[in-house]
C-alpha cells in the first residue's frame, strides 16, 4: 500500500468539483529516479529549484572534495549516500515546497495505487464539501432550482 498526502492550493475555488481538480497528491516513499539521478527526480516531482540547488551543490562539493585530495572512490561513495538520502526525502521536499507556496495539507490517504487512493479520499471528502455550481443563464444554483440531473429543470 502507498500513502499519499493531499494538499490544497491557497486560493482554492469554493465549489467542491473545482477544488477537487486542484488538489495535489504527494506519494510518500522512496523514489528510485531521484536516487539514480536526483535532478531528473526533482524535475519529475515538480521541485525545479531543488534540481538547480542539487546541481550547484554537487559541483561545489565535488570541487571541495577534489581540492582536499579525497580519493575518487570516496567521492563516489559520498555522492551515492547523498543520492540515496534524497531518494527517501524527495516527497518531504515536495511537501515543504508546497507549504512554502501556501498550500495546506488537508488529508492523508492509503491505497494500492494513485487511482484507489484518490477514490478513497474523494469518497470521504466530497460529501462534506458544499455544492456551489452556478447555472450560466440565470446565475442561480441548479441545486436551488431542484434540478441536479435534468437540463432546464424538466422532469425534476
Amino acid at each position: 500500500m502507498s500513502t499519499y498526502t493531499v494538499h490544497e492550493p491557497p486560493d482554492a475555488d469554493a465549489d467542491r468539483i473545482d477544488r477537487g481538480v486542484e488538489l495535489e497528491f504527494v506519494k510518500d516513499g522512496f523514489s528510485w529516479l531521484t536516487a539514480i539521478c536526483p535532478p531528473l527526480g526533482f524535475v519529475a516531482n515538480g521541485v525545479w529549484l531543488m534540481a538547480i540547488a542539487y546541481l550547484a551543490g554537487s559541483a561545489l562539493l565535488g570541487y571541495v572534495l577534489n581540492a582536499l585530495k579525497v580519493s575518487p572512490d570516496s567521492i563516489g561513495i559520498i555522492f551515492l549516500m547523498i543520492n540515496v538520502y534524497l531518494g527517501f526525502e524527495v516527497s518531504s521536499l515536495k511537501r515543504w515546497m508546497l507549504d512554502q507556496r501556501g498550500w495546506q495539507m488537508i488529508g492523508v490517504v492509503n491505497g494500492k495505487s494513485i487511482a484507489e487512493s484518490e477514490r478513497r479520499f474523494f469518497e470521504g471528502w466530497l460529501p462534506e464539501q458544499p455544492v456551489i455550481a452556478r447555472d450560466d443563464a440565470t446565475g442561480a444554483s441548479s441545486r436551488a432550482r431542484g434540478s441536479r440531473f435534468w437540463p432546464f429543470g424538466i422532469g425534476a
